[in-house]
């Protein structure tokens, strides 16, 4: 008999969780959540154990985590980033507070979440081995995601803790939040009205939800991971003034009004990857176009504003 890989998702009821949750229980795997909240109905799934706990609070966490799992995917922190207090407590205790506890019951890999701001105003394409400087990222949140990447690399280091980190660029797809950037341009296109915006110079990487997920999933059962920083991105960057000109195109409507946002001057307007690294170390590069994913992403808010 076969047992059944059981799998914790912290932050299991955001996008990203959601899908990732969705796509494992297909793979008859054994799937429990944790957050801070239950899911939205949007994003909730039968088969899916849902534990509500603040990772931050040590004590509460560890009578969440009661069983062992073969793997842990960390998508856990706070996501309203005006709080930095919260941000800082919620990712970078929340990521030590998980690594104690499954350092007394290691899983098969512990993969942790990161971003792109881990670079900072470093130049694109971002390298893997580019020295990240914590001085140099000007949003709390990058600070945060740097704080737990050097954690658990350094853990691989000391102990031979199973972590590997994502840096993941601009996820997309059915079923995000609609504060996001392109359900934001979708919804004002497919409602066909005047929206607010900068006047889009900034090229941006974005990758679809389904590439996302898939490179999760094969950087949790590759032991070449193990110790690794892999960017997660299509590596082909789009100027957002044409992302925004395709979203207008593919949903027939939509006014954007451009330069009504003023860049901050913190803005970094070249931000993307190079992913030579995930093809070398978990065999992973995007398959879904952006033409491809920006359809099915639309497709979704023009079923789901009915």
């Amino acid at each position: 008999m076969i047992l059944k890989k059981k799998i914790l998702i912290v932050g299991g009821t955001g996008f990203i969780g959601y899908h990732l949750a969705k796509k494992c229980l297909k793979k008859g795997w054994e799937v429990s959540s944790i957050s801070l909240n239950l899911p939205k109905k949007k994003r909730f799934l039968k088969k899916v154990k849902y534990i509500r706990c603040d990772i931050a609070k040590k004590k509460f966490l560890q009578k969440s985590i009661r069983k062992n799992f073969d793997y842990v995917v960390n998508l856990g922190g706070y996501v309203d980033h005006s709080n930095t207090k919260k941000v800082l407590k919620s990712h970078y205790d929340g990521c030590k507070n998980l690594t104690e506890i499954f350092l007394k019951k290691i899983p098969l890999s512990f993969v942790q979440i990161g971003s792109s701001l881990e670079y900072g105003r470093s130049k694109s394409p971002n390298i893997e081995n580019m020295k990240c400087n914590l001085r140099s990222i000007k949003s709390t949140y990058g600070k945060a995601k740097l704080l737990c990447s050097n954690h658990v690399i350094n853990l691989f280091k000391k102990k031979k803790f199973p972590s590997t980190v994502l840096r993941l660029y601009l996820t997309y797809g059915p079923k995000q939040d609609d504060n996001r950037f392109l359900p934001i341009i979708i919804k004002g296109c497919i409602k066909n009205k005047k929206f607010p915006c900068s006047e889009g110079v900034q090229l941006r990487d974005f990758t679809y939800i389904d590439d996302v997920v898939n490179a999760i999933l094969k950087s949790l059962k590759n032991k070449n991971a193990r110790g690794q920083i892999i960017n997660i991105g299509s590596g082909k960057p789009k100027k957002i003034r044409n992302v925004i000109q395709d979203v207008k195109r593919i949903s027939k409507g939509g006014s954007p009004q451009y330069g009504t946002f003023k860049l901050r001057k913190s803005e970094i307007l070249k931000l993307y990857p190079s992913i030579k690294k995930a093809n070398k170390k978990i065999n992973w590069k995007p398959k879904i176009s952006f033409e491809k994913g920006l359809k099915s992403t639309i497709k979704y808010y023009n079923e789901y504003k009915k």
